[in-house]
């Protein structure tokens, strides 16, 4: 309905009220959106959250590999403690983003709160869904920080999968009560006792403790929740405790602000109080507070060893740090210890097609990043693309999930280049030294890259990964490995069909398209994780690629020694097809040094000067080529080759096609 027809419907109703049945009043100018927002908010019953005493809170997570059944399971979780209605539409309820809905998978962790009787007790369940993928698992260590306990999800098809043993260790790290849950078992080729004695074998937990379940169906769910209350601890804190309350995520609404997910280790609050940032030191006054079930319901207090949301009027995204300690004006707390910051994996450029949407751009990455604490942000510019900046990803993935969700949430079209890894220098010069201020530089970008002459050793990241895949793929997995330059570690049988391969990689050789790799060669079968494993010196040069002997700055590269020819001559094949033809010949080089390793001719446009000869001496004929062939040289002397935008992009964007 436009404007008018609001306008209309408003004087309608004030000339023939309604008072049983009419709605409130909402001036005409207010958009229908913001409207609704505001008075379904007002109109929901506030609940009383003090009938949930400590002891009968309990917080957990979901944690699986990829595609295990996290998702349903929460939401047959949800079903069976009537937080949503049974109907068949209830699917990955929890799963909220687009991007989510479209892949299939869970990006972002959500949490829900769920009221269950038990033996005549109320119990209040934090329940937070968390991804599978490697790329994700910081969302995973930081939802482990407001639980006490987790379900362990794994397919009785697919049994153990290196994300599974992954985010097992992540919570055996932090000493969370661990229940182990066999999903699927109704799928034919299911076999739950084979895995069973998996979960025994690599994780020492007995037979017996594992619940045999089916998310689809249901199957068992309600046993999940019955271990719930009686394995997993409530939290410690205490309700006459100080304020203390950890901000472990947080989302931008245009209307209300920041709204920040907290998790209560001490004290109560409420609407109306006033608190203050640890970070920050900034006061604000609450507006509201209350739980995700899994939509926000207002509540009047939250209270120690609860996890809901408040809303307190923070209007810069740069307020609501994660892992930010919020407490009450005036009584000080010792300040949580927060989260370790993600290390970043994978960098690439993004810079905004249009150079006029910078500042918005801008905007939605401060948005963005707000959601996704992850993401590293540094400003960057370039000669042939503008001002842009340099993120830094935990993984391929995550890079493109992170695109996607800047399309779709803030409808912002970006450049992303080629990701890279950093790579490191050992200084030796002196000079250097002192200009830095250390005698170690972290290399983001190649034209920071120092000369040779000028350091000691390079040093590029290593990652432990795990492979688990069936044994009859081993031996094309093995000789996978060894052409991306890893180093075997371990190898174990973990029953007689599956094998655990540990290697020792080169990030940049998995980076760009090993998973695919993998995939391909076992079949879809084989399941790969990695984690950070530090430093390591390597044979690291810097490429040029030249343009008639002249260097392009934006197109130079890093890259290990022993790929420096394949690199190059890829480089040199995409410019070939990307660089307009000239008047003159254009010759396109990969140099290392002064060292030319690969190059590509682009031809040029010429003029058949020969066609106004008719039969007469072949010496005019050669006149005439002799003149063409000096202007050509000529022209190459002192004309430059302008390398188009749209060529910058095509060979600068990641090649999707690979």
């Amino acid at each position: 309905m436009g404007l008018a027809g609001r306008a209309a419907a408003w004087w309608a109703r004030l000339r023939n009220p309604c008072p049983a049945c009419a709605p409130p009043w909402v001036p005409p100018w207010v958009p229908a959106a913001r409207s609704e927002r505001r008075y379904s908010a007002r109109g929901k019953e506030k609940l009383d959250m003090s009938t949930y005493p400590v002891e009968n809170i309990r917080n957990f997570s979901i944690i699986a590999h990829v595609d295990h059944g996290k998702s349903t399971l929460a939401d047959r979780l949800l079903e069976i403690t009537g937080t949503i209605s049974k109907t068949d539409r209830n699917k990955q309820v929890l799963d909220k983003l687009q991007v989510e809905r479209e892949r299939g998978i869970t990006v972002k962790a959500q949490s829900a709160s769920l009221f269950y009787n038990h033996e005549g007790i109320n119990y209040l369940l934090n329940l937070i869904d968390t991804p599978g993928h490697v790329d994700f698992s910081y969302e995973v260590s930081r939802s482990l920080s407001a639980c006490q306990g987790v379900i362990l999800v794994v397919d009785a098809n697919e049994g153990i999968q290196a994300q599974t043993v992954a985010n097992f260790y992540l919570a055996f790290e932090a000493q969370l009560s661990i229940i182990p849950v066999i999903n699927k078992i109704d799928l034919k080729n299911a076999d739950p006792e084979r895995v069973e004695k998996q979960i025994e074998k690599l994780f020492d937990i007995p037979t017996d403790e594992c619940i045999r379940i089916s998310a689809k169906q249901g199957t068992n769910v309600e046993k999940v929740l019955q271990k719930v209350i009686e394995k997993i601890p409530p939290p410690q804190c205490n309700t006459a405790d100080p304020l203390k309350a950890l901000v472990f995520d947080s989302t931008f609404d245009h209307y209300r602000g920041v709204i920040a997910n907290v998790a209560l280790f001490g004290g109560e609050i409420a609407k109306g109080n006033k608190i203050v940032s640890a970070h920050t030191k900034k006061r604000y006054e609450v507006n509201e507070v209350g739980i995700l079930t899994p939509n926000e319901q207002p509540t009047h207090k939250l209270y120690a060893g609860q996890v809901g949301y408040l809303i307190a009027g923070m209007k810069e995204v740069t307020e609501a740090q994660i892992g930010d300690t919020l407490f009450l004006y005036k009584q000080p707390v010792e300040p949580l210890p927060g989260f370790k910051s993600a290390k970043p994996m994978v960098f690439a450029g993004m810079y905004p097609i249009d150079q006029t949407e910078y500042n918005n751009l801008k905007s939605a990455l401060e948005r963005l990043t707000l959601n996704d604490s992850s993401v590293t942000v540094h400003r960057d510019s370039s000669l042939a693309l503008g001002a842009g900046w340099r993120l830094g990803f935990l993984g391929l993935l995550h890079m493109e999930v992170f695109n996607q969700r800047l399309e779709q949430e803030y409808n912002m079209s970006v450049i992303l280049t080629a990701p890279t890894v950093p790579y490191k220098a050992v200084l030796s010069s002196a000079k250097l030294i002192k200009e830095h201020g250390k005698d170690e530089i972290t290399i983001i970008n190649p034209a920071q890259f120092p000369d040779k002459f000028l350091v000691s050793e390079y040093l590029e990241p290593t990652v432990l990964g795990t492979i688990v895949t069936p044994h009859e793929y081993i031996g094309k997995i093995i000789a996978l490995c060894q052409d991306r330059r890893a180093v075997q570690k371990d190898m174990l049988y973990i029953d007689e069909n599956r094998v655990m391969l540990k290697y020792l990689f080169p990030l940049n050789e998995i980076v760009l398209d090993f998973y695919d790799a993998l995939k391909s060669l076992s079949s879809g079968y084989a399941s790969f994780d990695y984690e950070d494993a530090g430093y390591q010196a390597a044979d690291l040069i810097k490429m040029d690629i030249l343009l008639n002997g002249n260097p392009v700055e934006e197109l130079s590269s890093i890259t290990h020694h022993d790929k420096a020819y394949a690199t190059g001559k890829l480089l040199c094949e995409r410019l070939k097809e990307a660089i307009p033809r000239q008047l003159f010949e254009i010759a396109i080089q990969a140099a290392i040094g002064k060292k030319i390793i690969a190059r590509e001719t682009l031809k040029a446009y010429r003029k058949n000067v020969v066609a106004k000869c008719y039969g007469g001496d072949i010496t005019r004929r050669m006149k005439l080529l002799k003149r063409q062939a000096e202007s050509k040289k000529l022209m190459r002397k002192i004309g430059n080759v302008e390398v188009p935008r749209d060529a910058f992009i095509r060979v600068l964007k990641r090649d999707t096609d690979k």
